[in-house]
């Protein structure tokens, strides 16, 4: 009789040594990232001044001008009426998230217990651009209304180890990030809320099944799914992303740079499914974008997605084609 070999593939951040190629880095980035640390560049006002009109008054508008030599970009300011909170925004995927909504010009609000991680990530923002706000989820008190106050969208992205670890320190275990956590966070959303994306993990509906229950020994994936479980009964308008084994980063020990031009290398396509049936890996980048991109894609309200990334050219951040991902995975959920 011929044996069966499994592999396990958790979307857990495992305590695995990180290697850094400086040639990915210097490749052709996912997301099309301008550095946020550049040198500020210098404006001056310029007024334009139009002809006449007919009543003999003259229409005079001040605009933006670029007064350095190489720079062309004008003052800039947020185009999107969102309003992004991400909570985890400093972790391995949440970094990313926050990094690319600001490429977007998307307005973003960080939930974090250390606030001063923001500025250490993501140097000197605008508060136009980017809030940061003290808070721990998994303290109820912690959360006050005035947080959510304009939030028009929600990226929770928060997690812990698998297995006992430092990461444990502090009371932050699976039980209290990925289940009071998100339990106290939904919570206090407002019914308002036009999307929350919660980042979960294969293999949670698996849990007492081998070789699932081995990675499970700690909780981790049962806790996952009862905070999974909360958000499709809490009302609000949800989507769920669950990776497989993360990879590519953390970069939270690099500098913004490193950040902003962190690749997926080779393993940039995406394979989307559900029914908790997908066993493999994927790229924290590609997670990021995937998150971002269900915000906007009408359809993938009230779904749950496995997502893994393969070798071969990816989406990037076409929308076009990551509703074509979305709209192929999609088959009729379990009650």
């Amino acid at each position: 009789m011929a044996s069966t070999r499994f592999t396990l593939s958790p979307a857990i951040d495992l305590p695995l040594p990180i290697k850094v190629s400086t040639a990915s880095l210097q490749s052709a980035p996912l997301f099309s990232f301008r550095p946020l640390n550049s040198p500020p560049f210098r404006y001056t006002w310029k007024r334009n001044v139009a002809a006449a009109s007919v009543s003999g008054s003259n229409a005079v508008s001040e605009q933006v001008v670029d007064t350095t030599q190489d720079a062309q970009a004008t003052i800039s300011r947020p185009s999107s009426s969102k309003l992004v909170l991400v909570v985890g925004g400093t972790g391995g995927v949440g970094q990313l998230v926050v990094a690319s909504l600001l490429d977007r010009n998307i307005r973003a609000r960080l939930l974090l217990r250390n606030p001063e991680k923001a500025t250490t990530l993501f140097g000197e923002q605008d508060e136009e651009k980017l809030q940061v706000r003290l808070g721990d989820t998994r303290n109820p008190k912690d959360l006050d209304p005035s947080i959510f106050e304009g939030v028009t969208h929600v990226i929770c992205c928060t997690g812990t180890t698998a297995f006992p670890s430092r990461r444990w320190d502090g009371d932050n275990t699976p039980e209290r990030v990925d289940w009071d956590g998100v339990r106290n966070l939904v919570s206090a959303l407002p019914s308002s809320l036009k999307r929350i994306v919660l980042v979960s993990s294969v293999g949670v509906t698996k849990f007492n099944e081998l070789p699932w229950s081995i990675m499970n020994l700690f909780g981790v994936l049962k806790y996952k799914k009862m905070g999974e479980d909360f958000v499709r009964n809490s009302g609000l308008p949800y989507t769920i992303i669950r990776p497989g084994r993360l990879t590519d980063g953390p970069y939270t020990s690099y500098d913004l740079n490193t950040l902003l031009k962190a690749t997926a290398g080779e393993r940039r396509a995406v394979v989307i499914d559900q029914g908790d049936k997908l066993v493999g890996e994927v790229s924290r980048l590609v997670v990021a974008e995937a998150c971002i991109q269900a915000l906007d894609i009408n359809f993938t309200e009230g779904q749950i997605y496995e997502i893994n990334s393969v070798e071969g050219e990816g989406p990037g951040n076409d929308t076009r084609k990551w509703e074509e991902l979305f709209k192929a995975a999609e088959k009729p959920l379990p009650l």
